[in-house]
């Protein structure tokens, strides 16, 4: 059994209820068992429990966070009875959009009080795809008619759109659907880049990836755009060409940790298989570390620009230079590079700028 948990976002009037349906006929066609864990903010409002009726609003996030928790581990227990080979589980917004409706410290709080740091719910999801509010870039449709929650204008809904976007910013696998086709063709690229994530009917991975100058990190980090990731990954030993690897990633000593297996890069394609693991089961796989392979630590900054989602990875054994990754939906897709970055050169595909090259303890990192 696979069950693979998502969450589809976005600014309001962004076309989510439409998606819901687009993404149940769909992957039905590829043998998926779908379930939805229907919008947490819209039950309560509903219901008369708000910000504006709870004693605070921190009170009245902590009820919401605790409602999320708790429907997203029943759907969860439920899929596992269940008699399917595939299960995906939809999340009607997940638990980072809370954030966009709080402060830092109120956010800390809120995790806090259902047992949780930030980086463990917003990396308990797979994927995480943002449709972007009708309020930036097909004002003309956006409308409050068809969801009583809702009571922004069009300025606010845009700002908001990119609060929630900030707030996703740091997951790994964050994809942005914009306005720039009409809505049918919105929601086609929406059920496009699931279908790519999930792999149907395989795994690819597409990227591209650039050599730039050391960026100004001071500028990075004060960029509400911007999140700020440390990552360890280690090789282990394979009997046959794949690339197998274990990594850590997170924030401030909280961490989730995954296992991926790589085939052979052929050009801008290769296929992937990715999981998560308990972090006992990480330190178990550590004992099957290559000893032909140092670890390899880096910090990742994520940002976005232009509705593109790049990477930048600094390593501790540069000072003037490092590397962008963006993955895209297709191989033809135009990149627009961000003007605050000095590009060097485009890399992909050259061995001695992989990470399994970087990390082999024969390569001369200068």
């Amino acid at each position: 059994m696979t069950i693979t948990k998502i969450v589809i976002t976005g600014g309001p009037c962004a076309g989510k209820t439409t998606g819901m349906s687009w993404i149940q006929n769909h992957l039905s066609r590829f043998g998926y068992t779908v379930l939805f864990v229907p919008e947490t903010a819209t039950e309560l409002i509903g219901g008369g429990v708000a910000p504006w009726t709870c004693g605070t609003n921190l009170d009245y996030q902590k009820c919401q966070l605790k409602l999320q928790q708790t429907k997203e581990e029943l759907f969860e227990q439920a899929a596992k009875t269940m008699n399917k080979d595939k299960i995906i589980i939809v999340c009607d917004r997940g638990f980072m959009d809370n954030k966009a409706y709080m402060t830092d410290e109120e956010f800390i709080a809120a995790s806090a009080y259902i047992g949780k740091d930030p980086v463990e719910l917003r990396d308990s999801y797979d994927a995480v795809f943002h449709l972007v509010t009708a309020a930036k870039g097909a004002e003309e449709f956006y409308t409050q008619a068809n969801n009583e929650a809702r009571y922004e204008t069009v300025e606010e809904a845009a700002a908001l759109d990119d609060k929630y976007i900030a707030a996703w910013t740091g997951h790994q696998h964050l994809r942005i659907i914009d306005n720039s086709t009409d809505f049918e063709g919105k929601l086609k690229r929406l059920i496009n880049e699931i279908i790519l994530f999930l792999g149907e009917p395989d795994p690819i991975e597409i990227e591209r990836k650039y050599l730039i100058e050391y960026p100004d990190l001071k500028a990075l980090e004060a960029d509400p755009l911007c999140r700020k990731v440390d990552i360890v990954q280690t090789y282990l030993k394979t009997e046959d060409d794949h690339e197998y690897r274990i990594r850590k990633r997170g924030e401030n000593g909280h961490y989730v940790y995954y296992e991926t297996w790589k085939s052979k890069d052929g050009g801008l394609k290769r296929l992937q298989r990715e999981r998560r693991m308990t972090e006992s089961r990480y330190n178990e796989l550590l004992e099957q570390a290559d000893p032909n392979f140092h670890t390899l630590e880096k910090t990742r900054y994520y940002f976005t620009y232009e509705r593109q989602y790049f990477e930048i990875d600094i390593y501790p054994f540069w000072d003037d230079k490092a590397i962008v990754e963006l993955e895209l939906s297709s191989e033809d897709q135009k990149v627009i590079f961000p003007p605050n970055l000095k590009l060097i050169r485009e890399v992909t595909g050259e061995e001695e700028y992989k990470n399994h090259y970087l990390a082999r303890n024969d390569t001369k990192t200068v």
